[in-house]
């Protein structure tokens, strides 16, 4: 699924935007956002334990602040070599499917019927994509999972290194 999933906090009812046809509608889209979810809580979620302690402690902080919750869910992107004339490393986009699993148990869930939500998919460094959609939604507070095991320490956590750079309150939930 491409583009951003916005649900109506008054219906639930889902819109879909799809802008894989034409890549700079998604540019044009992704700065405006629902002024219903500025200044709520945005949350990483990827369906691990870890995220869904944060998912639950996101929650509970927009219940209490009267806000919105922004979902951000962010896609695999690997990095291929174009050997042709040695340029530089580019991305590419593979279909992670996994968002739309994700929407599917997110839409099913009893917990998040006390909260307006969003779920929005992105594709890029995890660290950056949640600071990015903090920021257009001018998020109150980004919430985390933290993480374990060997990739975090090799590479840094994300929530180690979105605390280091983000502009706003980073709560690393463990």
């Amino acid at each position: 699924m491409a583009g951003h999933e916005f649900f109506d906090p008054a219906d639930r009812k889902r819109q879909v935007a799809d802008h894989t046809a034409d890549p700079l509608a998604a540019e044009e889209t992704r700065h405006p956002c629902d002024p219903a979810f500025k200044h709520g809580v945005v949350v990483g979620f990827d369906g691990s334990t870890s995220s869904e302690r944060a998912l639950a402690y996101a929650i509970g902080m927009a219940r209490r602040s009267g806000s919105g919750l922004i979902i951000v869910h962010v896609a695999n992107r690997l990095p291929t070599t174009v050997w042709a004339g040695c340029e530089p490393p580019v991305f590419v986009d593979v279909p992670d499917h996994r968002t739309e699993v994700l929407g599917l148990e997110l839409a099913c869930a009893d917990y998040l019927a006390e909260v307006p939500w969003i779920l929005v998919e992105r594709g890029g460094d995890i660290c950056h994509e949640l600071e990015e959609v903090g920021q257009e939604y001018a998020a109150d507070a980004i919430v985390v999972g933290s993480t374990h095991g060997i990739v975090g320490r090799i590479f840094g956590s994300v929530a180690g290194r979105l605390a280091k750079r983000a502009q706003r309150p980073v709560v690393v939930i463990p």
